[in-house]
C-alpha cells in the first residue's frame, strides 16, 4: 500500500478518537454538569448530528479545491474544535464544540475514501478503504481507553488537550505525505455532481448503512453503564475491556474488507447478519462477565466488518461523477446511524424495557438493514419494460 494512505489512516486515527473518547467520559462530564447519563449520550448524537449537516456543506464548499488541500482544511477545524471541547465551561459550550469538530468528519472520510481507492488497483479498493478506516479502528483500541483512564485519573478535558496534541500531530503528517500531484479539481457542475443522489439504488444504499451501523451504537454508546451497572465490571474495568472491543474492531474492518475485494454482496449480506445475530445472543450474556467481554469483542468485530462493505456498497452506485459526494454522504449516513443508535438506546433505558434490553433492540436495526439492501438488489434485477409496452402504456 502507498505511504499516502497511511498517512489518511493518521488522520482517521485523530477524527476517531474524538468522535469515541466521549463514551468513555459519559459519567464523568454527566457529574461535572449536572446532567443525566441520557442527556450526556446526546452529546455522540449531537457529534452525529454534525456530521449529517458537515458533510453536504464542507462537501459543497471544498468540491473544487485539490484534494490535498480539502484535507488539510478539515483536519485543521478538527484540531481547532477538539481545542473548544477542552475550554469549554458548561454542557451547551461542549456540544457546541463537538458539532463544530463533526463538520471536518464527513468530508474527511469521503474525500479520503476516493483517494484510497485511487491510489490501489481496482482489485484492492474495498482493502484500501478498510486501511483508512484502520485508523478509526486503532482510535478505539488505543484512544478510546487511554481517554477515559485520563479523563477517570485527571478529568474529562484532559482527554480532549491529548486529542487536540493528536490534531496537530495528524495534520503534520497528512502536510508531509500526501501527494501534491493529486487529483485536479473537477471541473464539472456542482449541481451534477449532486444529482447522484437522487439515484434510488445511491439512496437505498445510503438508508442501509443507517440501519446497518444504527445498532452498533444503540449498545455501545452505553457500554460503560452497561459494564458497570449489569455486568458488575468496577469503572476502571471499562478501559480494558475497550480495548477487547477495539481489536474486534480491527479484525473485522480488514476482514470486511477482504470479503468485499472478493464478492461485494454476500459480504454486505453476510456481515449484516452477523451483527443481527450477535447482538441477538448478547442479551443473555450481560450479567456473565466472561460472556459480556466475549460478546463485546463479537460486537466489534460484527460491526466494523460492515464498514468497507457498505462504503464500497454506494460508491459503486454511485460510479462517474459525484462519486465524492456520496462517499461523504455515506460518512454522514454511518455518523446518522450512529445518532440513531444512541437515541434509540437513550429512549430503550429511559421510557422501553430498560437497560437490559439494548441488544435485541439494538439487533432490529442490521435485520431492517437487511430488508433493504434486498430491496435494492430487487429493484436493479428488475428488467426495464420494452419500449413497446412503454408506447402502449402511453
Amino acid at each position: 500500500m502507498p505511504i499516502a494512505l497511511y498517512a489518511l489512516t493518521a488522520g482517521a486515527f485523530g477524527i476517531g478518537v474524538t468522535e469515541f473518547v466521549i463514551m468513555g467520559l459519559l459519567l464523568e462530564v454527566g457529574h461535572d454538569f449536572g446532567v443525566s447519563i441520557s442527556a450526556a449520550g446526546l452529546l455522540i448524537s449531537g457529534y452525529a448530528l454534525g456530521v449529517v449537516l458537515g458533510a453536504p456543506l464542507l462537501t459543497a464548499l471544498t468540491a473544487r479545491w485539490p484534494q490535498r488541500r480539502t484535507l488539510l482544511g478539515l483536519m485543521v477545524i478538527f484540531t481547532l474544535g477538539n481545542l473548544a471541547c477542552a475550554l469549554a465551561p458548561d454542557y451547551a459550550t461542549l456540544m457546541a464544540a463537538r458539532v463544530l469538530t463533526s463538520f471536518a468528519h464527513g468530508t474527511f472520510f469521503g474525500v479520503g475514501s476516493v483517494v484510497a481507492t485511487s491510489l490501489v488497483p481496482a482489485e484492492r479498493r474495498a482493502s484500501a478503504i478498510a486501511l483508512m478506516f484502520t485508523g478509526l479502528t486503532v482510535a478505539t483500541i488505543l484512544g478510546v481507553p487511554l481517554g477515559t483512564w485520563l479523563g477517570q485519573l485527571y478529568g474529562w478535558r484532559a482527554a480532549f488537550w491529548v486529542v487536540t496534541g493528536i490534531g496537530v500531530l495528524a495534520l503534520a503528517i497528512l502536510a508531509i505525505y500526501l501527494p501534491r500531484n493529486g487529483a485536479p479539481p473537477a471541473a464539472g457542475n456542482l449541481r451534477e455532481d449532486f444529482r447522484v443522489l437522487k439515484r434510488p439504488a445511491v439512496l437505498l444504499g445510503l438508508l442501509t448503512t443507517v440501519l446497518g451501523f444504527g445498532g452498533v451504537f444503540t449498545v455501545f454508546s452505553y457500554v460503560s453503564p452497561l459494564l458497570t451497572r449489569l455486568a458488575g465490571f468496577s469503572e476502571s474495568a471499562v478501559s480494558p475491556v475497550l480495548l477487547v472491543f477495539g481489536g474486534g474492531l480491527v479484525l473485522g474492518n480488514l476482514l470486511g474488507g477482504k470479503l468485499a475485494d472478493r464478492k461485494l454482496v454476500p459480504a454486505l449480506l453476510g456481515s449484516l447478519v452477523a451483527l443481527a445475530v450477535v447482538m441477538g445472543l448478547m442479551t443473555f450474556s450481560l450479567q456473565n462477565q466472561v460472556a459480556v467481554v466475549i460478546f463485546i469483542a463479537l460486537l466489534g468485530a460484527a460491526g466494523f466488518a460492515t464498514v468497507p462493505p457498505l462504503q464500497m456498497w454506494v460508491l459503486e452506485k454511485a460510479h462517474g461523477a459525484g462519486q465524492s459526494v456520496a462517499a461523504s454522504f455515506n460518512i454522514a449516513a454511518f455518523n446518522l446511524g450512529n445518532a440513531l443508535g444512541a437515541w434509540l438506546g437513550g429512549m430503550t433505558i429511559d421510557h422501553g424495557p430498560g437497560l437490559a434490553a439494548l441488544p435485541w433492540v439494538g439487533a432490529l436495526l442490521p435485520v431492517a438493514a437487511i430488508a433493504t439492501a434486498l430491496l435494492c438488489l430487487r429493484l436493479e434485477r428488475e428488467p426495464a419494460l420494452p419500449a413497446a409496452t412503454v408506447q402502449q402504456a402511453r
